[in-house]
Formats: structure tokens, sequence, C-alpha cells
């Protein structure tokens, strides 16, 4: 019956056709097209079921590389963190449950069970595992539950002795010794996060380099602020965090969703990777990567790529349209890119040595499908320069079902992409072919 309910519902949302497509071309770079809006009474849902990794199978890499499984069987793995050593940390995790009197609707209703089809519906394992390649070969030969209990995990940061995780309510600590396996200590609550509903629940956490700030992705708990702004204080922004004190400020605003963070190597900015809004049409809005800018305001929810008017939200806000900064480059529209990473070098040839790898989850609201696959877009100078380039494609099956979904990206101690897939249970290693 459930089954049932879910094939009628994703039929009734996919009833209606969203317009013309805009070129590819168009759809990325730092002046991407923006079509007039569209709209319907319930949103485009159009996510690929689970299929997942038969045996044989594996993501297939662009000319030059190869790909392998760097460690399978996990439990939804949805970020990385490279320790200093080599060892890698993987953070099995999902959703939190939500709060019995924020359930969201209909509309919620019938997104939870279509997105169910995709792998999401799973339990958080709240779970942080070790993964460690002693040998060098691509393959960890050692897996096992590092720290375990937490609620939600998502970024991690190692600074000296303290390992800072966020969990979906709250920044923690943790002691550290380089080269242990398990951490049993207790966790020390550093900074509350927004919790409640939750409708974007990763935070992410990247630690400035001299260790002193704590930079936190938090995204909105709404698609444009229809529970209103109450529901949003701290949230479709960067939290920056004194770990000594535990003192929060809001860094830059008007971010819906930032969740991939890294630091630019040549200019030392920090860039983020953004989702941003739906159910304006198949090519609004572009999700996109940017710089950020202390105090900066990046438009969500009144404006969006700057200064254009979002009309569905009300009481509309002149003054903090004219203030919405322009992101730096388009990433394709509902891609949801959620991994960010810098190259640090050219261990997978001249191609990808400045520029970031983006991972593409792939979007559930749009026709046809977009992102699904890894890309890079290269850099010169610290600036974005040129289109993306496919880095691992092929997580959509010619049948339209989803072997896997990537998530979080890093890169390894040798110079190796990592990939997390949260559908396909696997860490991929993307290194060179020859």
């Amino acid at each position: 019956m459930k089954r049932l309910v879910v094939l009628v519902a994703s039929a009734v949302l996919t009833a209606c056709s969203s317009g013309p497509l805009v070129p590819e071309t168009q759809r990325f770079g730092p002046s991407p097209t923006l079509p007039e809006p569209s709209s319907r009474l319930l949103p485009l849902v159009n996510i690929a079921p689970v299929a997942r990794w038969s045996a044989s199978r594996a993501p297939m890499p662009a000319s030059g590389l190869r790909v392998q499984p760097f460690a399978e069987g996990l439990d939804h793995p949805r970020w990385l963190h490279v320790l200093p050593n080599g060892d890698v940390l993987v953070a099995e995790t999902n959703a939190p449950p939500k709060p019995a009197n924020l359930g969201g609707g209909l509309r919620g209703w019938i997104t939870r069970l279509v997105m169910a089809r995709a792998g999401a519906g799973v339990p958080s394992a709240n779970r942080i595992t070790l993964l460690r390649d002693a040998d060098g070969d691509g393959v960890a030969e050692i897996k096992t539950a590092f720290i375990e209990n937490l609620f939600s995990p998502f970024g991690m940061a190692l600074v000296g002795d303290r390992l800072y995780v966020a969990n979906a309510d709250a920044v923690v600590s943790f002691p550290y010794r380089e080269g242990q396996t398990r951490i049993d200590a207790p966790p020390v609550k550093v900074a509350d996060l927004p919790a409640g509903r939750n409708h974007h629940w990763t935070k992410s956490l990247v630690a400035s380099p001299d260790g002193r700030r704590l930079y936190v992705g938090v995204g909105s708990n709404s698609n444009i602020a229809e529970h209103g702004m109450a529901e949003e204080v701290n949230r479709a922004a960067i939290l920056e965090i004194d770990p000594a004190t535990g003192a929060t400020q809001v860094y830059a605003s008007g971010l819906r969703n930032p969740v991939g963070l890294d630091w630019n190597p040549v200019t030392g900015e920090l860039w983020t990777a953004v989702n941003e809004r739906d159910e304006l049409g198949n090519d609004l809005v572009p999700d996109y990567m940017t710089s950020v800018r202390r105090g900066a305001f990046y438009g969500w929810p009144w404006s969006y790529w700057g200064q254009t008017v979002d009309a569905r939200v009300r009481p509309r806000n002149p003054e903090m349209v004219a203030r919405a900064v322009a992101p730096d480059y388009a990433l394709g529209a509902h891609t949801a890119s959620l991994g960010l990473a810098f190259a640090t070098g050219a261990a997978l040839g001249s191609d990808y040595a400045e520029g970031v790898f983006v991972g593409q989850h792939g979007s559930w609201n749009r026709e046809p499908p977009s992102g699904y696959k890894v890309i890079f877009v290269p850099f010169e100078n610290g600036r974005p320069a040129g289109l993306p380039r496919d880095v691992l494609t092929g997580f959509l099956s010619a049948d339209g079902e989803a072997q896997g979904r990537p998530v979080g990206v890093a890169i390894d101690r040798r110079g190796g992409l990592l990939v997390a897939d949260d559908v396909g249970n696997v860490v991929w290693r993307v290194s060179r072919a020859d």
C-alpha cells in the first residue's frame, strides 16, 4: 500500500511540464541564464529510485583517471575529513527525527514518501567511522567505529589535540591523539546550533587556518521562509564560532543552504557550495559556489543571483534586496551541489592542479534530472576559469535509477580524490590512471 501511495504521489507531482530547458553551457559559470520563473500547485518531484551498485559496477571516471572503492559496506556515508596522518573520518549519518508538531503538512508528507524511494529515509547511524589505508594501495584495510552515539553528525575539523564535530544541534569537541582508532571520551559542547524543524539538517564545519575560529554552514528551515523568519534565526548563514568561549556570530547570510566549505589556497578566501531555492522551474534557481565575504548578504529569501526578486516571498524587503551580492559561479539548477574541495596539487594530472571538486548529489525536482556526478571547476590565479569538467559520472543507470549519489569530497594525503556515496554506501577513491 505504501509503495502504491508513493507511485501515485510521484505521478501527481510530475504531471506538469516546467517549460523549455536552458542549454547546459548557459547554466554554469559567472553569468548563468535566468529564465522566467514558472510555478505549479504542488512541487515537481522527479527523484531517481534506488538501485545501488551491483558487484561489478562503479562510477565512470574521466579519461586519464581510475576509480576504486576505498571502503564499502558503510551506512549512509555523507561527509569526509582527512586527518594529518592520512586516516580518513567518514560521517555515517542522516536526518534527525523531526518534532511531531512540525511535519510539514500534505506537501511535506508526499515529499517524504517520494524521497524514501531515493534511499534517504533510513535512520541515522549517528557514527563517525575511521578508515585507514596503511599500505597505500588505495583501499582502507581498517574500518572501525571512531565515535558513536552522536546526533546526526556532519562536519568535522581537527585543531591541535581537539576534534570538533558539528552535530545537527551543536558543535561538540573530543580529545584526539594521533593514530588512535577510537574515542570514548564524552563530548564537550562548544556552541549550540539552530535545530528544531531542521528542514536543512546538515551542519558543515571548517576551521580557520590558524585554528582560532570555526565556521559552520547552516541551511534554512524552509524553501523561501514560508514558516516565518522567526524560524530562520542564525540560519541560511555561515556562523563564526570562537571555540574557546562558544561565542557565535553570523559571518555571512542569505545563503539558503551552504554545505561544502573550504579555503581557497591561492587567495585565502572562504568558499562554499550553496543549494538554492526550489519550485520556480527546471532551470531556476542555479545552485552555486562562491567566495564568502564577512558581513555579506547573498539574497535569500527575498532575491536570488544577486538582486533578482523572488515575487513569492512576503513581505517584500527592497532594502535587503539592494544589499544582495551575486555569487561567483553557477553550478546548475537543482544539482544539489554539496561537497566542495580545492585541489591541493597535480596528483590527478595537470588538468586538475588548480580548481575545485564538487560533489553533486542530484536533483529531486527537475525533469530531466541534473547532477548525480562529481565535477571539477578549473581556476586560474584563484578564480574560476571555464566550464566544469566531469570527473565521475554513471551514478544514474541507463534506466534512470540511482546506483549511488555523491556527497562529500576530500583530497587524501596522497593526492587522491575521495567521494562519499550515501546511496551506494561506498567511499570511492579517484586516482591517476597511469
